[in-house]
């Protein structure tokens, strides 16, 4: 059984690691507080430089190496940033705005490209495309080198762009080579934070002894990680429900799975697994009732709660019994007589 789950953890293991940049740059019209134009560049998810109105510069610390040692990349930001993708994202909204039959209100065009480099295998992948108030408007087959238009309005610019084969190229050349050299350079300056690995805290939680178990791991970095549940050394679906990954405020990351087990079954053949995608650090963690964290009172505990406080109200009862008592005594009882002249002078006579 320990044979087939580490041959399981291996399988997961051989996908190689795999790491992307990204251009994202968007043009509005009709949105007030906005920049008509800005870009940002991420790696691994990580945004590392921003451009946008007269703002052109890195957001880590480590960007600043890039503006150091990469000027041609540099000047390639520049010249996107403040001459050529301003004016054309302004010349292509009035167009669609015009195709669209609109006059006036916000209208946001979006253009998305980036490649995806396997750092074992040396694989790249990439792609380019354009959106037009947030639905897909044209992307480009890298294989072809033509533009695929998934909606009627967008054929026209299709029909057009599909003649620029010297544009097509270039853009080609750029996905397949340009981008997975400056990701590599970028990555060794950033090495620290983006080649980074975070081991999480991993932690089986449960709201009532009938719910779900939920295998929760938080603190770990990249996001690029996956969970799952095992039975007998095999990765199961059935019972199983897979949280949304998210992010935490220092940087890092937390998921989880749950996993609906009857409390008749065997729990020592589920195993919580979590492994980094692409690398062989996982961490292994077994279903184990005592191990389970939860924020239900225990019935014992309950118990134990109650019987002081029961003893706490008696003792308070009798208190109040023996003082009202003492009270109705002390309200018979004859008065004592003066000690002094002084004091009989004051019970008879007092003070108007």
């Amino acid at each position: 059984m320990k044979t087939l789950l580490v041959f399981l953890l291996l399988c997961h293991a051989s996908s190689a690691v795999k790491h992307t940049l990204r251009y994202f740059l968007t043009g509005s019209s009709g949105v007030s507080a906005f920049p008509e134009f800005m870009g940002v560049m991420m790696v691994n998810d990580i945004q590392v430089a921003y451009c946008g109105g007269n703002t052109f510069g890195p957001k880590q610390d480590w960007g600043q190496t890039i503006v150091e040692k990469d000027p041609e990349q540099v000047q390639w930001y520049r010249y996107g940033c403040y001459e050529d993708k301003p004016y054309f994202f302004k010349e292509m909204i009035s167009s669609l705005k015009q195709r669209f039959n609109q006059s006036e209100g916000v209208h946001i065009l979006q253009f998305m490209s980036g490649c995806k480099w396997d750092d074992t295998t040396g694989q790249v992948t990439g792609y380019m495309q354009y959106g037009y108030d947030g639905e897909d408007f044209i992307t480009l087959d890298l294989n072809t080198l033509t533009w695929i238009a998934p909606t009627p309005k967008a054929v026209i610019t299709k029909q057009r762009w599909d003649t620029e084969r010297g544009r097509n190229q270039y853009n080609e050349r750029f996905i397949a080579q340009t981008c997975p050299q400056w990701l590599k350079t970028t990555l060794q300056y950033g090495e620290k934070t983006l080649l980074r690995t975070d081991r999480p805290s991993v932690s089986l939680l449960q709201k009532t002894p009938s719910s779900a178990v939920s295998c929760h791991a938080t603190g770990f970095y990249p996001d690029r990680a996956l969970m799952f549940w095992s039975k007998d050394g095999e990765e199961i679906h059935e019972g199983v429900e897979h949280g949304e990954m998210l992010p935490n405020h220092d940087g890092t990351f937390q998921m989880s799975v749950d996993l609906t087990v009857s409390s008749a079954e065997d729990w020592r053949r589920y195993h919580c697994v979590f492994q980094f995608d692409g690398t062989e650090d996982r961490i292994i963690t077994k279903l184990d009732q005592a191990a389970i964290r939860t924020n239900r009172v225990k019935p014992q505990t309950l118990t134990v709660l109650i019987i002081p406080a029961v003893v706490c109200v008696g003792l308070v009862v009798m208190a109040a019994s023996g003082y009202m008592v003492y009270q109705r005594r002390k309200d018979k009882r004859p008065p004592s007589p003066p000690e002094s002249i002084a004091e009989l002078s004051e019970t008879l006579n007092p003070p108007t």
